[in-house]
């Protein structure tokens, strides 16, 4: 029987923990979910206080702080928060295309330098970093070897170096400067191996998925991809589904029911649910892709009704505004803003104002919208 495009939708919801805030530890919720984009300091916040029954943040500072989970460059190129325990084999997944973003990129190669003149820096780096240390006092360590390529050299190691961002405090406990230490010592893992745990983990937060799924969520090659879903073997079975794409998942699984209903939630900005499947995704309505998709590539904060993007939201005069792209039904805005009052007074507690830097993007201005705005 085939999965049709709803049941895939729900399955994420369902996988990702937005059908029901599940009462769970956060770092065993990061786990579950994979890995939470953290692009920026709030957002894993947010996107567990979605996901978690009576989230309290100064859990998840605690976790960061007793290294319980991490924060580094990974999939996409670009910052996640993980299990520590599974830092390591996403690492190692990864490690191929994060040096190729950097080391065969021109910015680097212009310099002259080569990938060996980085490679020969891990250990000094490693011993360097064994205490919390900035970026810029990193890039000082690194002028005495490379002079005025210090920069590039640094800008490529802090992509694929085995390094985690440190906890510096601040509401979100990371603040600027970027702060970094590495990471603790740890057997090493072959790239295949960890390329099949981050393929089973994603399957099991986001699928059932297609191979191009996979690689949108990590930038993989589909070489690796396809060898990774042979070797995996029966672990992995196909699933029919809508498209033309096969998918995949872990064996013994289950869909929800393609009537079951999803309920109101806010997302945060990148949240990994948007960023998971190739464009425009699951929960994202073709035509509000741009909308909710800037150009440059920020992915706005949205609202979630009936498990589909329907507009997003933002910090605003004590409280959230919200801006729906259609028409809501009464009972819809009814849930937006229960959940609207709730994140406000989280906020209220931490920053009132997140993600203000981003606020240029309503100045531009939405068309055909209704709006709201809940006061705290």
């Amino acid at each position: 029987m085939s999965l049709t495009a709803r049941q895939l939708a729900l399955a994420t919801l369902d996988r990702q923990l937005l059908l029901e805030r599940q009462r769970l530890d956060v770092a065993e919720a990061v786990r579950r979910v994979c890995a939470l984009q953290a692009q920026t300091p709030a957002s894993p916040y947010l996107a567990l206080w979605n996901r978690v029954q009576d989230f309290a943040p100064a859990n998840l500072d605690a976790a960061f702080a007793q290294g319980q989970i991490v924060k580094a460059t990974l999939m996409r190129i670009t910052l996640h928060v993980v299990h520590a325990e599974d830092y390591e084999p996403y690492r190692a997944a990864m490690l191929s295309t994060l040096r190729a973003s950097r080391l065969y990129d021109r910015r680097f190669t212009a310099t002259g330098l080569t990938p060996d003149d980085a490679d020969a820096l891990l250990p000094e780096l490693a011993g360097f970093l064994k205490r919390p240390r900035t970026g810029a006092q990193v890039e000082d360590e690194v002028t005495g070897r490379h002079g005025e390529h210090a920069h590039r050299m640094w800008w490529a190691l802090r992509t694929f170096a085995p390094m985690h961002h440190a906890p510096t405090g601040g509401p979100w406990s990371f603040t600027q400067p970027n702060t970094y230490r590495a990471s603790p010592a740890a057997a090493p893992h072959e790239a295949d191996a960890g390329v099949q745990r981050l393929l089973l983990a994603y399957l099991r937060a986001f699928g059932p998925a297609s191979a191009q799924d996979f690689a949108r969520f990590t930038l993989l090659t589909r070489t690796a991809i396809a060898k990774a879903l042979h070797e995996l073997g029966d672990q992995v079975v196909p699933v029919a589904g809508p498209g033309r794409a096969a998918l995949f998942d872990l064996a013994g699984t289950t869909v929800p029911a393609d009537d079951t209903s999803a309920p109101p939630r806010l997302l945060p900005m990148w949240d990994s649910t948007l960023l998971a499947h190739a464009v425009p995704g699951r929960l994202m309505p073709p035509e509000y892709r741009s909308l909710a998709v800037r150009r440059n590539g920020d992915v706005l904060p949205c609202l979630l009704v009936d498990g589909q993007v329907a507009g997003v939201w933002r910090a605003a005069d004590n409280g959230l505004e919200l801006t729906a792209f259609r028409k809501l039904g009464k009972v819809a805005w009814q849930g937006l803003t229960e959940e609207a009052a709730k994140l406000s007074a989280l906020l209220a507690d931490r920053d009132p104002a997140v993600y203000r830097r981003y606020g240029h993007w309503w100045d531009k201005g939405f068309p055909h919208v209704e709006r709201t705005i809940v006061k705290r």
